[in-house]
């Protein structure tokens, strides 16, 4: 057994403890999630989703507590309300399509056979969810996965140590049975030998590409599917027809919001040459209305980075960028400390040399790159180990369309980024992970197919 520690990106004090299960403990509880598996599974669909969704609501009327925790617990400021309407916006489509998402598959049937496919629940789901939307990016999972009628069991990342004990109080509130929907505290050696002892039938991880291979590393074996979604370094593409003020506003806040700690943020803007000063030179004014401070203060635009790691990771790649010549355009912010507030940079004359522009930064900077051409523009966009998403800025559907089918990503946008579609499968590929969450594939992800073959006549 280990203590967990929240420290507060605000100040750097402790927010929050908690003791770990032990390994024993850890398994007993996989075990009732087990035992609970196949009565919850038995229950109507439409008791599920009814308790599901029940359990979204309790998770709504306690956003005023929870807006304040999270700008204690991970630095978001108070100003921009939570998270609750993704939240619910995720949880309600799948409720919606759930039926239609786990319709049994009609093969055919005539007076000799009858034959379908069933969508029948794995089991047992283990998820673990990060810090940076520690709500919105677990119920991706949680939502579908107990209306498909698995158990889940929840572990939260240590930066956001309350909210996975938010969601267990209100759904179990709302009627979901305890051992049902369990929110557990673990250390990494007891997750990964859960794993491999096959305490769980399905894992999904959201999080770093290290956590990732141990996630894979621990499953090795087990014929475990683990669905992961890993890091980022989601690019920007402004062709010369694009609409420039729509591009800077969407781009520069998808590179900055939540202090740049988005999985779908973006990390690097590649502008056709007409436009490259204009778009620059609006995006640094949009950067310099920006101010950094408390979280708590609704006055704040941009709070402090989760953990003061994060912020020297970002502050290593800015330092390495301006030693090779990229130029930063953002003068030192008052209330950047040398820590966690950290003043949000935009560097031009950077190239693919640099780190700021290959490894993930996850925090509030951008480089930005003049392009000749669509074939210049997607060459440097897949010049990336990471495909998640990708944002194309045009008024010609056609072409972002081609431009779209030659990029290594798991979305193409157009004019518009940062924004996870519901009814879209949310999936990546290369070192971002593989798997598909959301949307009808989601449920068929946290499913496996059954096959029927019945034959009526034997002569």
């Amino acid at each position: 057994m280990s203590t967990l520690e929240c420290i507060s990106p605000i100040d750097g004090s402790v927010f929050a403890t908690r003791e770990t299960l032990t390994q024993a403990q850890a398994r007993e509880a996989a075990d009732r999630a087990r035992l609970a598996q196949q009565v919850w599974a038995a229950r109507p669909l439409q008791e599920r989703i009814d308790l599901v969704m029940a359990g979204v609501a309790a998770i709504g009327a306690m956003n005023d507590e929870i807006v304040p925790e999270l700008a204690h617990m991970m630095g978001r400021p108070i100003r921009y309300g939570g998270e609750f309407g993704g939240f619910n916006e995720r949880a309600s489509h799948m409720a919606e399509i759930a039926a239609e998402g786990l319709a049994e598959i009609e093969v055919g049937e005539d007076a000799t056979f009858k034959r379908y496919i069933k969508r029948v629940p794995h089991g047992v789901v283990f998820v673990v969810a990060p810090w940076n939307y520690p709500y919105m990016t677990a119920i991706n999972t949680v939502a579908p996965a107990l209306i498909a009628g698995n158990t889940v069991m929840l572990k939260h990342a240590t930066q956001t140590l309350l909210v996975g004990e938010r969601m267990a109080r209100a759904f179990h509130a709302a009627g979901v049975p305890e051992d049902v929907f369990q929110n557990v505290f673990l250390d990494h050696d007891t997750t990964s030998a859960l794993i491999a002892d096959r305490a769980f039938d399905f894992v999904n991880f959201t999080g770093s590409v290290g956590g990732g291979q141990a996630m894979e590393r621990a499953a090795a074996g087990t014929f475990t599917g683990v669905g992961t979604e890993l890091g980022g370094k989601d690019p920007g593409y402004v062709m010369e027809d694009a609409d420039l003020d729509a591009a800077v506003d969407t781009l520069i806040d998808g590179a900055m919001f939540n202090s740049g700690q988005c999985c779908c943020g973006i990390e690097r803007i590649y502008v056709h040459e007409s436009l490259y000063d204009a778009f620059v030179e609006k995006a640094v004014a949009v950067v310099r209305g920006y101010t950094l401070g408390n979280p708590l203060d609704p006055e704040t635009t941009i709070g402090p980075m989760a953990n003061v790691r994060f912020a020297r990771e970002v502050r290593d790649q800015i330092d390495e960028a301006l030693a090779a010549g990229a130029t930063a355009h953002i003068e030192t912010m008052a209330a950047d400390d040398g820590g966690a507030y950290l003043t949000p940079q935009i560097l031009t004359n950077v190239s693919h040399e640099m780190r700021v522009m290959r490894d993930e930064s996850f925090g509030p900077v951008v480089g930005i790159m003049k392009v000749r051409d669509d074939a210049e523009a997607v060459a440097l966009m897949n010049d990336s180990e990471f495909g998640l998403t990708a944002s194309l800025w045009t008024a010609d559907v056609a072409r972002a369309q081609e431009v779209g089918d030659q990029i290594e990503t798991g979305t193409v946008f157009m004019n518009r980024a940062d924004y996870l579609d519901p009814g879209l499968c949310w999936t990546g590929c290369k070192n971002t992970g593989r798997g598909g969450g959301l949307s009808l594939i989601g449920y068929h992800n946290l499913t496996r197919p059954k096959s029927y073959h019945l034959k009526k006549v034997t002569s």
